[in-house]
């Protein structure tokens, strides 16, 4: 009897990890297959490295591509890690390439961390697929009264827990520094002068501590891309600092759990990191310094009775997250992914699965589906986009569509300017 096989389609390094822990986690035992998007961010081998999931095939691939792959449709269980459009894209695309199958995959998608904001933006991207996931009590809660109010199934929406929330319970040892890890964000803060001011910030930490060791975990090396783009990496901005860094501060890369193991105080903005930590028991400071505002995402924090500033561990401050906050952010929890291995194992026992049915369809949302589609290389039909001669896309339609969100004046401007090439490139007349 065949393997029973698990794909996992992910767009960025945090977006493999966060989908290939869910797969390891609803389905042990399954081969993963590990097909990555073409773009700007597509895991790179040391990226892939660290996070430490290996799949057993890996291949590239563009949303194009997937609609119709024979061995994606032969899977048992699809995760798309993606972000939400591309979600959209591909259950649409997913959906009717496997119209009127006997058999097709169970498909589960989810969030990669605690969703701080564009709840409903991202909710019902991901709507119409067989699973969607929810990392904590509280985001359950809000999912399915969302999917109510809008007429999709609530019962999709499963609870679990961020799949790598684990690691063994913290300890104190006497054996190695007291070590503080700052976990870096590609994009928190924003700006050259705030990453700098950030980064002399933890070097004046160090100074004040000769005793610790302060780490600076990062995320990427100069260049490589993460699911959020870091224009000011840490590593430039070394050679920036009024002083030389103390030798006390170190920027280390690595598996974050790996890292973790070593580390007796979490400080960040507001990375998942610290839902890591917090369920392994190790203090853990959301830095208050830059605000607390939605645009940092640590608002999300506010309740969790780790909020501190540089001044606070300069002082020795060392937060432990509230208990009761902890446990309905999924944090602690034993054993977090049973509901969804008994609702995958409840779908496949029921038959032929249903169609598809994203809650965005062209009769629903036309106008915001086709630019979510084209811009994934779908027509409206979900069906792969045509290419002209020349590589570009057709049909006519698209053409048009183009043209009139670029701000055409008149059709008969679009007649003349736009469409006239494009039937000459097609051999039309």
């Amino acid at each position: 009897m065949p393997s029973r096989r698990i794909a996992v389609i992910a767009d960025s390094d945090t977006r493999w990890k966060w989908g290939a822990g869910v797969a390891r986690q609803i389905a042990p035992g399954h081969a993963l297959d590990a097909l990555f998007l073409r773009t700007p961010a597509t895991p790179t081998e040391r990226q892939l490295t660290e996070i430490g999931i290996v799949p057993d095939t890996r291949r590239e691939a563009t949303v194009a591509e997937l609609v119709d792959d024979a061995e994606l449709a032969a899977a048992d269980l699809v995760v798309l890690a993606t972000v939400g459009g591309t979600t959209l894209a591909l259950t649409h695309g997913l959906g009717v390439a496997w119209e009127g199958r006997e058999r097709r995959p169970v498909t589960v998608t989810g969030y990669v961390g605690v969703v701080y904001e564009k709840m409903i933006d991202g909710l019902l991207t991901r709507a119409g697929t067989d699973l969607v996931l929810a990392n904590s009590a509280y985001d359950a809660d809000r999912f399915r009264a969302a999917f109510a109010s809008v007429g999709v199934d609530p019962d999709t929406v499963v609870e679990c827990a961020l799949p790598f929330l684990g690691g063994e319970p913290y300890a104190p040892s006497t054996e190695r520094p007291f070590t503080l890890t700052f976990a870096v964000q590609p994009s928190v803060p924003k700006g050259r002068e705030a990453r700098l001011r950030l980064l002399e910030r933890a070097a004046a930490h160090a100074r004040r501590h000769p005793e610790r060791l302060v780490l600076m975990k990062l995320r990427s090396l100069p260049g490589e891309h993460t699911t959020h783009a870091e224009a000011d990496p840490y590593q430039l901005l070394v050679g920036r600092m009024a002083e030389p860094a103390p030798a006390n501060l170190r920027l280390v890369y690595g598996n974050m759990g790996e890292v973790l193991d070593r580390t007796d105080l979490l400080v960040t903005v507001s990375s998942t990191a610290a839902l890591e930590s917090m369920h392994r028991g190790i203090p853990t400071a959301i830095l208050t310094d830059f605000g607390v505002r939605e645009a940092h995402g640590n608002h999300y924090f506010v309740h969790s009775g780790c909020l501190a500033s540089w001044d606070d561990l300069d002082a020795g401050a060392a937060p432990r997250v509230d208990p009761v906050w902890a446990e309905r952010q999924g944090v602690g929890r034993s054993d977090p992914y049973a509901a969804a291995r008994a609702r995958v194992a409840a779908l496949e026992a029921a038959g032929p699965l249903p169609s598809l049915r994203p809650y965005y369809s062209p009769q629903r949302a036309g106008a915001y589906l086709d630019g979510i589609l084209e811009r994934n290389g779908l027509d409206e039909k979900g069906r792969p986009l045509v290419l002209a001669p020349d590589g570009g896309t057709g049909p006519l339609r698209t053409v048009v569509r183009r043209a009139a969100r670029s701000g055409a004046k008149s059709l008969y401007r679009v007649g003349r300017e736009k469409v006239a090439p494009a039937l000459r490139r097609w051999g039309q007349n």
